[in-house]
């Protein structure tokens, strides 16, 4: 048995997030760890909530809550989505979480000692009214490119020109909106990044299975312009990891909190501690995944995200694990993704663009949500949702497909059979060819699921369901009966064995239907088909079944016209 460590890009705490979150990090994470689950193997899938940083604040402070308040009420609403989508997380913990503090404060701490971290006097613009100084994203003003009067001091949103705060006309406060500002002296804390390039650059060539997307982004950072930078890790924030060295006060950085690209990766270790707290399990238990020499040696590392993450998992995350000279578990394989871009633009959260969590869920079982994401996820190429195209993909591969499978066998064999697996026959060379075309189509979905190749994964999946519909219609059962009912029988049988086998092989895809469809078959049985003939006997003859209500509904052309008007323009 395989021990498998699986983490997805941590969602950011400042609202729901949109469809093209979904597939980029959590829902991929989701189909391997049920995969893996699914072949017997330990499986330790761990996700979060990233709640530090200015965003939080700002998010708060737009809702009128404290702070801390506002992300704990958020990551309830975020857990509670996760669960509706079938995301089936072993912990989904919160970077505020108390390990979180304690273990980033610790890896601070072993990289000074390791001579990797200096001290960088800054230049920064102050708020007399608010009494603090501002990062660049609490500061707004008139882009000096376009006119646009909310850019921010590192972005205009409307021209995307990257700006500093002393660009700015007429710069003001994102909190109060004063204009009283000054530019004063701060000391902050960098990682000294370029110190471990060599280390970094070998690491990754040791990669040779990684994707092209993951390798390319992460070497574009470590030899474009001047190479690696050091990274500042400090912030002049109040919510966030008070920075220490260790346990100890870290002279000079009095009122500084650790940046939450800092503090929000190691997240993923303090994760699973929170995990074994949350089961009063010991250190020991959580170790065993995280640190080589207790244990994690024989662990494989996976992680799972979109393109923009790629630099912090390649190179910072690395550096902080690299550099503390401990022996903690680094990633064997990152998976990542481009975008998912939404009729024509791009998902947006902070515009409000596209269809969120809730709101699919509003519309649809997330079955149908999670089908089309997985077999569309944007692999090679960035991947458009258009309604069209999702109506299409629901229609005829969930529907007309699998779904009128499950439908047409059920109801012939309760209507010439009863609600039992008929008895006699025999398999004869129309079964046998199934049987051999299954145990290919089989052994390829499992190469492509190991490889984590998610588009290849649901072709071939869907080509399995195919071939059932193939063979029914070729076999016709319900000509056959009235000539040969006992053959006719066999040919059902194995017809509702391959729901039970559908049901295993779909279950990382589609699980609420997948249980849906093994409930129907009155059978606990989700053990996977390591032999296709012997896959396809597990009902036997008496064994007793039900006929399911209808696995997946069509999309009609009103819902689709319907859906597409209230999407047209922003989420308020």
């Amino acid at each position: 048995m395989a021990r498998i460590l699986i983490t997805s890009a941590i969602p950011y705490i400042n609202g729901i997030k949109h469809l093209g979150n979904l597939v980029g990090s959590q829902l991929p994470a989701d189909l391997y760890a049920r995969y893996q689950r699914g072949r017997g193997n330990e499986v330790m899938f761990l996700c979060a909530t990233d709640e530090h940083g200015t965003p939080a604040e700002l998010a708060a402070a737009k809702a009128g809550k404290p702070v801390a308040e506002y992300c704990a009420e958020m990551h309830e609403v975020q857990a509670d989505i996760a669960s509706r989508f079938g995301l089936s997380f072993d912990h989904f913990g919160r970077s505020s979480s108390a390990q979180n503090h304690k273990l980033t404060q610790h890896f601070a701490g072993k990289l000074a000692e390791n001579d990797l971290i200096r001290e960088v006097s800054e230049r920064q613009v102050y708020s007399n009214a608010d009494g603090r100084f501002l990062p660049d994203r609490y500061i707004e003003g008139t882009c000096p490119n376009c006119g646009y009067d909310k850019a921010r001091g590192d972005q205009c949103e409307n021209c995307t020109k990257q700006l500093d705060p002393t660009d700015l006309i007429e710069p003001r406060s994102a909190i109060s909106g004063s204009t009283d500002l000054e530019v004063r002296e701060t000391k902050h804390l960098y990682l000294r990044q370029s110190a471990l390039k060599d280390q970094l650059d070998a690491w990754i060539d040791s990669k040779s299975d990684w994707p092209v997307l993951t390798t390319s982004i992460a070497k574009k950072w470590l030899h474009d312009g001047d190479g690696l930078q050091d990274r500042g890790i400090t912030r002049d924030l109040d919510w966030g990891i008070p920075v220490k060295k260790g346990a100890q006060d870290w002279p000079g950085m009095e009122g500084k909190v650790f940046y939450v690209w800092f503090d929000a990766p190691i997240e993923y270790i303090a994760c699973a501690g929170e995990w074994a707290e949350a089961h009063g399990k010991s250190d020991a238990e959580w170790e065993r995944w995280w640190r080589t020499d207790k244990g994690a040696d024989d662990v494989r590392y996976v992680q799972f995200m979109g393109k923009d993450n790629v630099p912090f998992h390649t190179l910072s995350f690395p550096a902080t694990l690299i550099g503390s000279g401990e022996p903690w578990k680094m990633v064997d394989h990152l998976k990542s993704f481009n975008y998912l871009n939404y009729d024509g633009g791009q998902f947006s959260t902070s515009q409000g663009r596209g269809v969120f969590m809730d709101q699919a869920l509003e519309i649809l079982p997330a079955d149908y949500w999670r089908w089309w994401l997985l077999s569309h996820a944007p692999e090679n190429s960035d991947s458009e949702f258009t309604w069209e195209n999702f109506q299409a993909s629901v229609n005829k591969d969930l529907a007309d497909v699998l779904g009128n499978f499950v439908s047409r066998i059920t109801k012939f064999c309760r209507s010439k059979f009863g609600e039992t697996v008929p008895e006699g026959g025999a398999y004869g060379p129309q079964e046998e060819a199934l049987i051999a075309e299954l145990t290919t189509r089989v052994r390829a979905y499992e190469a492509h699921m190991e490889a984590m190749e998610v588009r290849k994964s649901a072709q071939e999946l869907r080509a399995i369901w195919a071939a059932g519909n193939e063979y029914l219609q070729s076999a016709a059962p319900w000509t056959l009966f009235k000539t040969d009912p006992v053959q006719a029988a066999a040919q059902v049988r194995l017809g509702l064995n391959l729901i039970r086998l559908y049901a295993v092989l779909s279950a990382p895809f589609i699980p609420a239907s997948s249980a849906r469809m093994l409930e129907a078959m009155q059978t606990t049985d989700d053990s996977w088909p390591e032999d296709a003939a012997g896959a396809l006997s597990v009902l036997a003859p008496g064994h007793a079944f039900t006929v399911p209500e209808v696995l997946f509904a069509k999309i009609s052309d009103e819902d689709r016209e319907g859906w597409q008007q209230r999407f047209s323009g922003v989420r308020s």
